[in-house]
């Protein structure tokens, strides 16, 4: 059985290459259960869902996103996807926060990522980025709240708290930030 110490995997951003390390539970769990979901709704449709697949955007940037959906098949190949993805999910870690909030979503901005989510495992939220003009807008911010915390809340501050959202590319996909975090 291989070691933490065998494990390899290297991103290149803005042509600094930097290793990778393992993926803690908690981000594994968040993973698998935005592939189950999504993935089980996009069965037998175009769009297509990976996770911890390598993006090539160009020889610069080459990142491993915890989730992409693309919809081009022409950018699937056996190695990887080459160009953007429609839609990209990266999970924060002490290791890849800053270039997660920074250096890779400017370059998914740049190469036309329609949308961009950055999952904070700790704080249970979610930040959805549109590509509009070819810039992100934050979308919205999505909180897994439970149901103690809402008992405390009056109307007003009910209504502010968003735990539902949807990918941009499906109307008809409703995704509960319970069933993301759910561990």
């Amino acid at each position: 059985m291989s070691s933490l110490a065998d494990y390899k995997k290297t991103e290149i951003v803005n042509g600094v290459v930097y290793n990778m390390s393992p993926a803690n539970l908690r981000h594994i769990a968040i993973q698998r259960n935005l592939s189950i979901i999504i993935g089980s709704f996009l069965k037998g449709k175009r769009c297509k869902l990976f996770t911890e697949a390598g993006v090539t955007l160009d020889e610069n940037n080459y990142f491993i996103p915890d989730l992409v959906v693309v919809c081009d098949p022409a950018k699937i190949t056996y190695s990887g996807i080459k160009g953007a993805p429609d839609f990209v999910v990266e999970v924060l870690s002490l290791s890849t926060k800053r270039k997660d909030i920074s250096e890779k979503k400017a370059a998914y901005e740049k190469f036309g990522v329609r949308e961009y989510w950055i999952i904070d495992p700790k704080a249970e939220s979610i930040e959805a980025y549109i590509l509009r003009e070819g810039r992100f807008e934050l979308d919205g911010v999505y909180h897994n709240v439970h149901e103690e915390e809402m008992e405390h809340l009056d109307e007003e501050e009910k209504a502010e708290i968003h735990v539902s959202l949807k990918i941009s590319l499906y109307d008809d996909l409703v995704l509960y930030t319970k069933d993301i975090f759910e561990f």
